[in-house]
């Protein structure tokens, strides 16, 4: 499988199951990690709706089943997160959770760092503040 092109990220990483474990670390790891309090504060004291919604996205963003857009439509991500203060700070800790969670998943590095590339350039356009103002959500 490496640096296949004709295989999408979705086949790559193990398809469904694979993704629905990703997600599921990614947001074990926002709740453990003291370095992701940030983050985690935007988020509801229960993760499941957050878990489902995300793995729906990424179903379809990595070449899979286009899961959340069958659901809700195009997901115009700066729209969606435009009521959360979303500045370096929270840009960085949830990028510290998933690429803690790919790098624990992911054996293939060029895929890897690849889906970490793509996913900073995802968090980066998301960013709605400099952070110099303290925005509760």
């Amino acid at each position: 499988m490496n640096n296949n092109t004709s295989l999408t990220p979705y086949v790559q990483l193990g398809g469904e199951v694979a993704i629905r474990k990703l997600v599921h670390r990614f947001y074990e790891l926002m709740d453990e990690l003291p370095e992701a309090y940030t983050v985690r504060q935007l988020h509801p004291a229960s993760l499941t709706g957050s878990e489902t919604s995300l793995f729906e996205f990424l179903s379809g963003w990595l070449g899979g089943p286009g899961l959340y857009v069958a659901k809700k439509g195009h997901p115009r991500l700066r729209m969606r997160h435009a009521p959360y203060a979303v500045g370096p700070v929270v840009r960085d800790e949830w990028m510290l959770c998933m690429t803690q969670a790919l790098t624990e998943q992911v054996v293939d590095t060029f895929l890897r760092d690849t889906l970490i590339n793509k996913f900073a350039e995802m968090a980066n356009h998301l960013i709605n503040t400099d952070g110099s103002h303290s925005c509760t959500a």
